[in-house]
Order: structure tokens, then C-alpha cells, then sequence
């Protein structure tokens, strides 16, 4: 008689697999993120209609128009997405976790056996989804937005045209470059800088000046520079030598975008050109403090963030039960803006001091996750 073999006793007692996101995290999520859409919703509503009403005022000019206003509300959407992000988190936390406190479901799910910071990281898994996008937004679309909306801008009469800039000056080893003004052109693919008015001026490493030139314009196309209309004077030991060319290569390190950068603002760049503008900068013996203190705010962007609404979440388990969206906005508000002007002034400090920015971003998130901590712990007891 065949005997059927027994289930190893392990395998028999082994637990079912439990399944992630478990009801209460999808429970909890649904309820963060409908208030975070809710606040981020209507902090963007405001800002969009506030510079649409502003940017009213520049119908007219040229050749700008109300469709072109709409156009540079919508491309700068991304970028307002972006700054106003960590606000509508922390207000749609506290929103969220206010509203299942008020009709004590906080205090159903504690019963159910969670703890403060089980339910704290349901909390944070929603919030580093929505982070990591902006992550990706303020990379990609966001740069590429406030680029086009400053293109738009800049429409005057002709369609070639994609940004104008006035007064550059720029630096490239011993040569000093100035320009009257300058346009970033396009025809089809194919898109270069064009500067007006150029005067080049040349020291030699003792300091003495090598060589004056004026040329009418200078186009950087590929990895070079071309010259139209150079006159150029050479101030040699014993003489002085003037020559002109039609035209003339210049092979330099210059290139579009540290030019375009140098009349671009800071946070309207993405990382990679960022990067780029230090080490120009740094190389050049320029100052780069506005530069990397936009650079390192963007890598310690999402740990502000989520210290942020981690710092406000204790206030959901007690103090928020009784209280109204007025309440929950108030404190949010108060914790965003505590948060911005504490991390101001370590930045400003880190710009006057010229010490490292990233202790002046790790400063204040370790500062409010110690704080944070302290009351988990003192409520937990």
C-alpha cells in the first residue's frame, strides 16, 4: 500500500506570503495623496494666475501677444511644480493625516497593532514617489520650460531669433571677452551664439597685456569661434603691430553654453550645465557661490522634502484631532516656512563664510529629524 509522504512540518506551518502595500498603506495613500493634489493644486492655481495677471503688461511689446503669454504660463508650469512641491507636501500631509485623526481612524489603525511609524512610513512611501518625479521634472522639464518661456519672451520681430542678451563679459584663461549684446540663433537643427560688438583682451601671465581686438561679430559654431571683421592690435617688447582679417578662427573652451549661462538664472538650469558653469568658473578664479548653492540644492532637494513632512507628522497624531483645515494649513504653512528661512540663512552664511554648501543643506533637515525624532519619542511614551 503506497503511503503519501508528509509535508515537512515547516512547510506546513510556513506563513502565507504577505502582500505589499498592505490594505491600511493603500488605505493611508489614497488619503495623502488626495490632499497633496488638493494643497499643490491650489498653491499652483494662485501662482499661475498671479503672473498671468503680471505678464498682462508685455501684450503689446513687439511682437508679443496674449497667446504668447498663455504659452510662457504653461511652459513655466513644470518649474512652479517644482518649487511650490515641498509646500503642498507638508500641507497635504498634515491635511491627510489630520483628517483621519479627526474621525479617530488614526486611532483604529493604532488598535489594529501599527505604530506611529509604521504609519509614518506609509506616509513616506507616497511622498518618495511624488519626490522622485520632481526629481526627474526639475532635470528635464522644468530647465527645458523656463528655456523656452525665456525664448518666448524674447520674441521681437523675427523668428530666428531665440534669446537676446545684453553686457556679457566673460573670462577664458588670460583672455577677457565683452560684448554689447548677443543672440542664441536656430534655422532648422541647426543652432549657434551670435555676439555683437566683441572686444577681446589678452594678458600674458605676468600680467601684461598681449593683444587688443575688436570684431563686429562672433559666431561659436561646433567647438570653435569664428571672428567677422577683426582688427586686432599686438603690443610687443619694442612695438606695437595692428592687423585686420575678414574673418578668423579662435579655438577656445568658451563655448555656448557658459555664455548662455552667464546671463541665465541659476535655477532655470539643469544639473549637467550647472556643473559645467563651476568648474568654468572655479577654473577662471570666478566666483561660483550662487552656482553651487543652486547645484547642491537640487541634490538635497529630496531629502528636504521628506524631512519636512517627517517634521510635521507627529502634530497629526494629537494636537491636529481637534482641528480644522485651518489649523492643518496654518501648521504647514509655519513648518514650510520655518524650514525655507532656517536653510536660507545657512545658505547665505555658507555664501558670506565661503564654507561648504552641503553642511549648509545637511544642517537644517538633520537639525529638524533630531527634533522630529524627539517627539515620536515622547509621544511614543
Amino acid at each position: 500500500m503506497a503511503v503519501c509522504p508528509r509535508r515537512p512540518a515547516a512547510a506546513a506551518e510556513a506563513p502565507a506570503m504577505k502582500h505589499w502595500p498592505r490594505l491600511h498603506d493603500r488605505y493611508i495613500a489614497r488619503a495623502i495623496v488626495t490632499s497633496v493634489l488638493l494643497a499643490w493644486g491650489v498653491l499652483m492655481g494662485l501662482e499661475v494666475v498671479l503672473s498671468f495677471a503680471d505678464d498682462l503688461s508685455n501684450i503689446g511689446k513687439g511682437s508679443y501677444t496674449i497667446n504668447h503669454a498663455i504659452a510662457v504660463a504653461g511652459l513655466n508650469l513644470p518649474s512652479r511644480a517644482y518649487d511650490l512641491f515641498p509646500t503642498a507636501a507638508v500641507i497635504g500631509a498634515l491635511l491627510g493625516l489630520g483628517e483621519l485623526a479627526a474621525t479617530s481612524e488614526l486611532t483604529a489603525l493604532r488598535a489594529l497593532g501599527l505604530s506611529r511609524r509604521r504609519i509614518g512610513l506609509s506616509v513616506l512611501l507616497v511622498l518618495v514617489g511624488f519626490t522622485a518625479l520632481m526629481v526627474v521634472n526639475g532635470e528635464t522639464l522644468s530647465p527645458w520650460g523656463s528655456d523656452r518661456a525665456q525664448a518666448i519672451r524674447s520674441i521681437r520681430h523675427s523668428d530666428m531669433v531665440v534669446s537676446r542678451y545684453d553686457g556679457l563679459w566673460a573670462r577664458e584663461g588670460g583672455m577677457f571677452l565683452s560684448a554689447r549684446g548677443g543672440e542664441q540663433k536656430q534655422r532648422g537643427d541647426d543652432r549657434w551664439l551670435e555676439l555683437h560688438g566683441v572686444r577681446m583682451f589678452e594678458f600674458a601671465d605676468d600680467g601684461r597685456l598681449r593683444s587688443i581686438a575688436n570684431a563686429r561679430i562672433a559666431e561659436h559654431h561646433g567647438d570653435h569661434w569664428t571672428l567677422h571683421d577683426v582688427e586686432r592690435i599686438r603690443f610687443d617688447a619694442k612695438a606695437v603691430q595692428r592687423s585686420q582679417a575678414a574673418t578668423e578662427r579662435w579655438d577656445s573652451r568658451l563655448s555656448e553654453s557658459v555664455l548662455a549661462a552667464s546671463v541665465t538664472k541659476p535655477g532655470n538650469m539643469g544639473s549637467a550645465q550647472l556643473r559645467t558653469s563651476i568648474d568654468y568658473r572655479q577654473r577662471n578664479g570666478l566666483d561660483a557661490a550662487n552656482y553651487e548653492r543652486v547645484y547642491w540644492g537640487r541634490w538635497f532637494y529630496p531629502l528636504n522634502v521628506l524631512t519636512l513632512c517627517l517634521a510635521a507628522a507627529p502634530f497629526a497624531f494629537g494636537s491636529l484631532r481637534s482641528g480644522g483645515y485651518g489649523k492643518r494649513v496654518f501648521i504647514g504653512i509655519v513648518f514650510a516656512l520655518g524650514f525655507w528661512l532656517l536653510q536660507q540663512v545657512a545658505t547665505k552664511l555658507a555664501g558670506i563664510y565661503h564654507f561648504d554648501f552641503r553642511i549648509a543643506y545637511a544642517v537644517p533637515p538633520l537639525l529638524m529629524l533630531a527634533v522630529s525624532w524627539m517627539v515620536f519619542r515622547r509621544r511614543s511614551g
